[in-house]
């Protein structure tokens, strides 16, 4: 195509409505640009489309030739613009998506926004739980984990690893002083998880703890957050999340910084649905 799309849209709308001001209403532009539009293709495809007769105009013969060709033209168009939105809207239905409280407040919502304006039809609904829902039983059609399922038939895609740090508010390091590895049992850790669970976690790695550095638990992990910022106790929270609250302080010490995975997974019958199949692959790039 050596002449510009606009220009011959112009045509179409000069040959239809028989006049340069009425083509000028319909596109909703000033006539002497109509005019110049219809001039520039005539330059390029070297031939005279009108004759203008006083406010009126007449096609030519070629132009009348072209107008059928144009036609079509503006009918594939549309076609093209229709079949697009027609991919955004098919996909609608509801998909469950669970991840952990932390990940659900902080992670999820500017991409369930993306989403959305993508397939507007779409229900997205969000299970913040810190368990692990089985997608086996179609309790959730998504799940975003750090432990690798082993249950048979999913669908599973390692999506990146959140480093882990050590935090706590300023008020608590200033009453408590900053924490090493050596002085860890003379401080207070809020857990997320059952104090003995978390003790699972950090005492392989050669920390000298007891259940006595677990006063302040929660199963919320929002509710733990606040208690840190409140400044009950230190804790290990994703390193991008204490990035959100300014009020928050990583630890600098020669305590060590803990990765863990991050999954996304579906039920392997769920990744030929195009809704579960849009969702799924929007999270698996933005999460990555």
């Amino acid at each position: 195509m050596n002449f510009d799309w606009d220009h011959a849209k112009t045509f179409l709308a000069v040959a239809e409505e028989g006049s340069l001001s009425g083509a000028a209403r319909r596109l909703g532009q000033t006539q002497p640009t109509v005019s110049r539009q219809i001039s520039a293709l005539e330059e390029t495809l070297n031939v005279t489309l009108f004759e203008r007769n006083g406010r009126s105009v007449t096609l030519t013969q070629f132009g009348v030739d072209l107008l059928d060709h144009v036609r079509a033209m503006a009918r594939g168009a549309d076609m093209v613009s229709l079949s697009a939105r027609g991919q955004s809207q098919l996909v609608e239905g509801q998909v469950r998506i669970t991840a952990s409280e932390l990940t659900s407040a902080l992670v999820l919502p500017p991409i369930l926004k993306e989403i959305s304006q993508k397939a507007p039809l779409l229900e997205l609904d969000v299970v913040a739980d810190n368990s692990v829902r089985d997608l086996t039983r179609r309790e959730a059609d998504i799940a975003i984990r750090h432990v690798r399922p082993e249950q048979p038939n999913l669908f599973l895609k390692r999506v990146r690893d959140v480093k882990m740090r050590f935090c706590a508010s300023a008020s608590y390091l200033d009453a408590h002083g900053h924490p090493t590895k050596d002085n860890l049992s003379d401080h207070q850790i809020v857990s997320f998880v059952e104090a003995d669970r978390m003790l699972g976690y950090l005492l392989p790695t050669g920390l000298n703890l007891t259940r006595a550095n677990f006063r302040f638990t929660s199963s919320s992990q929002m509710v733990a957050l606040q208690m840190v910022r409140d400044g009950l106790g230190i804790a290990i929270f994703p390193e991008e999340t204490i990035a959100k609250y300014p009020d928050l302080i990583c630890i600098e010490s020669d305590l060590d910084d803990f990765t863990r995975p991050t999954w996304l997974v579906t039920h392997s019958e769920l990744k030929t649905s195009r809704r579960i199949r849009l969702v799924f692959d929007h999270l698996g790039d933005r999460l990555s």
